[in-house]
């Protein structure tokens, strides 16, 4: 096929031989398969911030803490340079998640850099040895809908417990190799903990899931994972091996504003009494 002006670099660099073809076009990037030396992998061009049809990006980036202050201070002035660095900071956000994700132990494509807007990575194949296809597009039975759908409960509380939502998490943004599923983009990837969307994303991202699985186990339907889950992150409970049920209650007590108020009293005198010691040591 007729080489992409974008790998050029990476072809005359040795990164890559050979632009095999196209996988799909999305409303981010372009994805192909590529040969680098011996192996195929799949490298994800990412589209220019003009022609990107992902929504409400500012929303995503919340929380986002850029290292470089120049960096930042070009990026809030929206000049010529910080659109430059904004655009790679959405593209590096992406490859960062994805190994800090697969550390925790769940399932995504291993990374091998990311270069000129170009993102090289394993490509997901199926038992064939063919591009696997997306959760959307296969059938299952009933109990395998059950099984996978605890695997991606999983997934998705390894995430949280290592600061990450997905925020984007569908049937589409899965695949389905031989060993089950395989959660894949995430240059939108949250951070749980400084992201004032992040419980509306979470369970979004659950909601979503369960209710694909349902339509193949019905029973999924009547359970909440959702809450559950951002309950018991919310309550430092949370761990990668946990074992969920589905089921949540709201609490019927009522909660004791006034110890909550002594407590802040008593933070505060601590704080006013540190400081009246560093006065007196000056």
């Amino acid at each position: 096929m007729k080489i992409p002006k974008r790998f050029q670099p990476l072809i005359t660099d040795g990164l890559v031989d050979e632009v095999i073809r196209s996988i799909m076009s999305g409303k981010e990037a372009t994805l192909y398969v590529v040969r680098c030396g011996t192996a195929i992998r799949c490298a994800k061009v990412y589209k220019e911030a003009a022609k990107r049809s992902f929504k409400k990006a500012a929303q995503y980036q919340e929380g986002r803490k850029v290292k470089n202050t120049r960096r930042a201070r070009a990026m809030e002035k929206r000049s010529k340079y910080g659109k430059q660095q904004q655009e790679e900071t959405w593209q590096n956000a992406e490859i960062d998640s994805l190994r800090k994700v697969n550390d925790s132990g769940v399932r995504v494509p291993e990374t091998y850099g990311c270069f000129d807007g170009v993102l090289l990575m394993e490509l997901i194949t199926d038992s064939e040895d063919q591009v696997a296809p997306r959760l959307a597009d296969v059938s299952m039975s009933h109990n395998e809908a059950l099984l996978e759908h605890a695997v991606i409960m999983g997934f998705i509380v390894r995430m949280l417990c290592v600061g990450i939502i997905h925020g984007d998490l569908s049937e589409f943004n899965v695949l389905i190799e031989q060993d089950g599923p395989v959660i894949i983009d995430l240059p939108q990837a949250i951070d749980a903990s400084s992201n004032n969307n992040a419980e509306m994303m979470l369970k979004r991202d659950v909601n979503n899931m369960t209710r694909y699985y349902a339509s193949f186990a019905p029973e999924l339907s009547g359970t909440n994972y959702a809450d559950e889950i951002w309950s018991l992150y919310e309550e430092g409970k949370l761990h990668p091996d946990i074992s969920l049920s589905g089921i949540f209650k709201e609490s019927s007590q009522p909660a004791d504003v006034d110890t909550v108020i002594q407590e802040i009293k008593a933070a505060l005198a601590q704080e006013e009494a540190r400081l009246a010691r560093l006065k007196e040591n000056k």
